[in-house]
């Protein structure tokens, strides 16, 4: 009797443990890609963890979908066609919503409205008063963003194209470029650094920043809209802005 009770209870510990595993929602896991090279955006810790504006806030919207983020850090440039390849499931990366990239994936409302920067190197002596004055320089910008598009479209100057936006920065204290086009918070986590000065707080195209995701996957988006929706009305996204990007105002 007692071996008979033994295997019934293995049956029924099994049965359970299908059971349970059936229950589970079949989705708890959000591939995400970011550009962890833009703080205070999105950063590498000291402890080599991500964090930033755009990771807590993904972590926090994460939560409320009772999903967990498994991060993957990319290349501005390669995250879209990341996320067309379904390599990832979402984009947070401070990327800005523009009609080009509407055509390529689908965008959330904007969780925050950026600016622009240009800076230069300190000591320089270079002045900037509006952004037509970036012409003739040696201008960086980091590859797939607006800046890159705006400076392309408008400035007759010699352009230096990034990758990563440090990489940009390294080039301009070095002397090698004379100004570099960024987001405006962005620039300021890089002046705090040292070496380089805001030469001119601007708008290029306006940074209406979003959650990009696949083409056509609609109940993503909706559900994360509701959470964007639901964290602003909380003000857990001014919270987000006066702890990573007021020191910059």
């Amino acid at each position: 009797m007692k071996r008979w009770s033994l295997v019934f209870m293995s049956v029924l510990m099994i049965v359970a443990v299908l059971g349970a595993t059936a229950c589970k929602p079949k989705d708890t896991k959000l591939v995400v890609g970011t550009s962890a090279d833009y703080e205070p955006f999105e950063f590498v810790a000291a402890d080599g963890s991500y964090t930033g504006f755009d990771v807590e806030l993904m972590e926090e919207i994460a939560k409320r979908l009772d999903m967990e983020i498994e991060w993957q850090d990319i290349a501005f440039d390669g995250l879209i066609g990341s996320l067309q390849s379904d390599k990832i499931d979402a984009i947070i990366a401070a990327m800005s919503a523009t009609p080009e990239r509407e055509e390529q994936v689908d965008f959330t409302e904007p969780y925050f409205i950026g600016a622009d920067a240009i800076i230069v190197a300190s000591g320089s002596g270079i002045e900037i008063a509006q952004n037509a004055d970036m012409a003739g320089h040696r201008v960086g910008v980091q590859t797939g963003t607006i800046q890159e598009e705006w400076v392309d479209a408008n400035i007759d100057a010699e352009v230096s194209r990034y990758e990563r936006a440090e990489q940009a920065i390294m080039d301009l204290k070095s002397g090698r470029i004379d100004v570099v086009a960024m987001d405006y918070y962005a620039a300021q986590a890089f002046i705090t650094q040292g070496g380089i000065d805001l030469a001119l707080k601007t708008e290029f195209s306006g940074e209406h920043m979003a959650i990009a995701v696949k083409e056509g996957n609609t109940e993503l988006r909706a559900k994360l809209d509701d959470a964007i929706d639901e964290l602003a009305a909380e003000g857990f996204v001014e919270q987000l802005a006066m702890k990573y990007l007021s020191g910059g105002e």
